[in-house]
Parts: structure tokens; sequence; C-alpha cells
């Protein structure tokens, strides 16, 4: 059987027609063509993050927002609540941005091109590419992990990724079916996500498994190549549970930029390798303060964290007591899930 790029596009396109994934509703059409907000928002949303947990945060986005113009008008706030849980906040914040230039500056109107998308915030060349090529239909080549990995088993490819990118790229350029780039990219994310998987590809059901070469070599395990991982480190710090004279807890509001930029929270001492003395900690609260029992543990991209939690009565409100809470409310709130961690300690 023939190899060359044209006829593995072709087997991969007719795989697809038969064995495409349903229930991404980010792969609806309503109107008889895709609509670019809906697979920008998508493509936002499912950076490091999941398809089942993307689809329920899409839907709810798509009931309160329908269209760019409508988020563009949303509150702040209202956004971030929507996003809460589902982590990388930079992402919800940027989603903001984008949608304020799209219906401030564009009309509305999303580029059609990779360079133009581009220039907007929080659009990389991921992005970018996977706007063109789905919403558009435009020569462009989307490469995420399923793609990566895909086509460094399919050619061998050497390269250490996510550095060898490029090669990945070059390889669907040469493969894009003229006039089908989106159904193209969509059948190279089906084909990583459900047969050429991480661990146990089935093989048996792929439509290049006869020129696979990771496969010929019975080596689809080291495809593809990555740098071993260094272990993540361990932070640890203290979050402050303080309550006021009715009950109501203090939460603040986080510097924009950095980790968990913008969101809600409790009141925390820095993470660090070493957490200081408890009693150092609550060097600044009166006394009767007490450490609570148990540890809120949570994993980020980078680091792992381990929190201790200190609760505390105060007999006023400080500055910024428009932050303070009715601890049943918590949970409607735009909280980081390791900041809802902690409640559910603090509330045991």
């Amino acid at each position: 059987m023939t190899t060359t790029p044209d006829t593995l596009a072709a087997r991969l396109l007719h795989w697809h027609a038969r064995s495409a994934r349903d229930g991404l509703p980010w792969r609806d059409a309503p109107c008889g063509r895709r609509d670019p907000y809906r697979v920008w928002l998508a493509e936002i949303m499912l950076q490091q993050t999941t398809c089942a947990a993307v689809i329920p945060y899409f839907r709810t986005f798509l009931r309160q927002w329908p269209d760019v113009k409508a988020l563009a008008r949303a509150d702040d706030e209202a956004v971030m609540r929507a996003w809460a849980g589902l982590g990388y906040y930079a992402r919800a914040r940027n989603l903001l941005k984008c949608a304020r230039v799209v219906a401030g500056e564009r009309q509305g109107a999303f580029p059609m091109h990779e360079d133009d998308l581009r220039r907007l915030p929080g659009i990389g060349d991921y992005t970018a590419a996977a706007v063109t090529a789905i919403a558009h239909n435009g020569p462009a080549a989307p490469v995420d992990g399923n793609v990566m990995r895909v086509l460094s088993r399919l050619y061998a490819i050497d390269a250490i990724m996510p550095g060898g990118k490029t090669v990945v790229a070059d390889h669907v350029r040469a493969m894009l079916p003229e006039g089908r780039s989106g159904d193209f990219a969509e059948a190279m994310m089906d084909l990583g996500a459900t047969v050429c998987r991480p661990k146990n590809p089935d093989c048996a059901a792929c439509p290049w498994s006869d020129a696979c070469r990771a496969r010929a070599q019975g080596e689809t395990g080291a495809y593809p190549r990555k740098a071993p991982k260094k272990d993540k480190p361990t932070r640890r710090g203290w979050v402050f549970w303080l309550q006021g004279p009715d009950g109501r807890v203090l939460l603040e509001r986080r510097a924009e930029r950095g980790l968990l930029g913008g969101m809600l929270g409790f009141p925390t001492t820095e993470w660090a390798e070493t957490a200081p003395d408890a009693a150092l900690a609550a060097a600044h609260l009166p006394n009767g303060w007490r450490v609570l029992d148990g540890r809120v543990h949570h994993t980020f991209t980078h680091f792992h964290l381990e929190l201790g939690v200190i609760a505390a009565r105060l007999d006023d409100a400080p500055e910024g007591a428009a932050l303070w809470r009715e601890t049943t409310a918590l949970e409607g709130e735009a909280l980081p899930t390791v900041m809802k961690k902690v409640a559910r300690l603090a509330q045991k």
C-alpha cells in the first residue's frame, strides 16, 4: 500500500468519517459552518485540560455568553466564577482581554489568518493554527500533544519533544489536503486521543499502522522522545482561616500577576521549600489562634504544595471588609481548587 503524504491523508480522513469522537459540543455547527468563537473558546479551555473536564465549563460559558460580544460585555468576576475549578487562571483573564479586542476593534469577527490571530491576547501558535484550520479551513498545521505523538511514531522522529514540534509541523503541512484542513486537524487529534494513545496504542485500529515506523520497530512506547522528567519540588506554607465576630470568613484577591493571579482566596504566607514556624506565621493574629488538624495538599504544573491551616477569630474587620463572606456562600465564589480544599478542611 502506498504511503505518500497524500495517500496517508486520504486514509486518515476515510477513517475519521466513521470514527470521529462524539459528544464534543464545540464541534457543533448550528449555522451549517463552524463558529470561530466556539472553536477559540474550546481551544483555550482545552489547554492542559481534558475534554471530559472542559465539556461542562464550555456549555456553561455558551449559555451565559453565546458569542464573543456577550463575553466582552461580561463582568470579570462572573467570568472568573464560571472558570473556577478549571485551573490555569491566566487563561480566563486573557479570554476576556481577547474577547474585548475582537468585539471592540474587529466588530466581533475573529481574524482568518494565523499571523493576525497570534496578535490577540492569549493566542499562541497552536491556538492560532487551530482556529485558522478548524474555523476557517485555512492551510494551518495545529500541533498538540496528540499530533506530536502520532507523527513521532509514524516517522520515528528522534527529536526531543516538544522541542521538535517544528519537525512535526512540517510533516503535517506536507499532508494537508486542499480544502479540508479543519477535518484533517480534528482527524489527527482524534487518532491520537482514541487509537494512538500514550500507553497501549490500538495499532490494529490505526489507518496508518502499515506505514508506522515505530510499530515496525516494536518501539511505539519510545515515541515521542522526551527529556527525563524532573521531580517536582514541594513548597510549603500557611493559610489563614480568619472569622469575624459574625462568623464570616476573610478572603483576599491575589495580585494580578503570578500563580492564581486575580483570584479570590484565603490569606497565606509565601510558599517556599520550608514553611515558617506557626507562631511566627501567626504573630499578627490575636491570642487564641490555633493550627487545625490535617494539611491541604495540591499539585500545580511545576510543584507540589502543602499548606497548614491557622484559624483565628478577629474582633474587628480589617481593611478590605468587603471581602468578608458567609461560610455558606463560599461554594458560589470563584475560588480556585486549592482554596476550596482549604475551606473543606476548615469546616470539618
